[in-house]
């Protein structure tokens, strides 16, 4: 069952709010004493992260099916990349050794089986049900929530530098495989002022934005793909043109001379930045000004 975006957070008794994490989604399946862990695209994941043979112990029932977000923590936050590293690695040596220096914890938010199906029932129930199976440990706990207060935990979130919040009906029932309105997230989405590098006219129109570091000037950070206007694409084609420097895989580069504001999610430890939009350009800005701030 998926999310739908939300722009604004909201009050409101009938709802349930929680922390949204950052990280990958993972559905849980016990039955016994065997633990086995899968994406929402199927794939399983269980040998990648040994971490769940400590699992079966916090699941107080004999079969469950828990529906969680897989994060590693670090430094109070979830962070992607960590996560992400880890379940990409294939290698028996390196998944143990990323194991002790990116431990993964899986935050359980729902639950669809424990020997009876409970995707029917309301998640209010499910919430409750989890509480009772759950013996919260390193490895696994339930995600915290609030009733009511979404905006205050919204704003707790973003002193934190969390991801944002999700708002669920606490009366909705579990509908794989679809997108519903009475789940919603609310991100908390940041904004920074970018050098234009380049464009690329396919396969989407985008723009190559960059920043400066100490060491290393106007190093790209993203693609930004939406948030144009179509007058705003043609007035920067019209000008552009006049700042070629070379073409090469599909990427017109131009004199790093224009700026524009870039809305995202979150800063990579690779510096990049995740989910990007167009918020305007800069005519005011001097590229030397768009920096990294750590």
């Amino acid at each position: 069952m998926l999310l739908t975006m939300r722009a604004e957070a909201f009050d409101d008794p009938n709802y349930i709010f929680s922390p949204k994490w950052d990280g990958w989604r993972i559905q849980i399946h016990k039955q016994g004493e065997r633990i086995e862990a899968y994406t929402k695209n199927g794939r399983n994941v269980t040998a990648k992260f040994p971490e769940l043979e400590a699992v079966t112990r916090s699941i107080l029932a004999h079969e469950a099916i828990l529906d969680c977000e897989g994060i590693c923590i670090r430094d109070g936050r979830s962070i992607f990349d960590d996560f992400q590293h880890r379940g990409q690695l294939s290698d028996k040596m390196k998944i143990v050794r990323e194991a002790s220096a990116h431990p993964a914890t899986f935050v359980v938010f729902d639950i669809l089986y424990d020997g009876e199906d409970l995707t029917g029932k309301p998640l209010w129930y499910r919430m409750e049900r989890l509480a009772e199976i759950i013996d919260p440990s390193n490895v696994l706990l339930q995600t915290a929530t609030v009733e009511v207060q979404g905006i205050a935990l919204k704003k707790e979130t973003e002193k934190r530098g969390w991801e944002g919040i999700v708002a669920k009906h606490r009366d909705s029932i579990y509908k794989p495989g679809t997108r519903s309105n009475q789940w919603a997230k609310i991100k908390n989405w940041q904004q920074i002022d970018t050098v234009i590098l380049g464009y690329r006219r396919t396969p989407q129109f985008g723009l190559i934005v960059g920043l400066n570091f100490p060491t290393v000037q106007n190093k790209p950070v993203a693609v930004v793909e939406f948030g144009f206007k179509p007058e705003e694409k043609r007035a920067f084609l019209s000008v552009a043109k006049q700042l070629h420097t070379r073409e090469e895989k599909g990427i017109q580069w131009i004199e790093p001379r224009l700026c524009c504001r870039v809305q995202y999610l979150e800063r990579t430890e690779r510096h990049h930045l995740r989910i990007v939009s167009f918020k305007g350009f800069l005519f005011d800005k001097l590229p030397e000004e768009c920096k990294w701030v750590s």
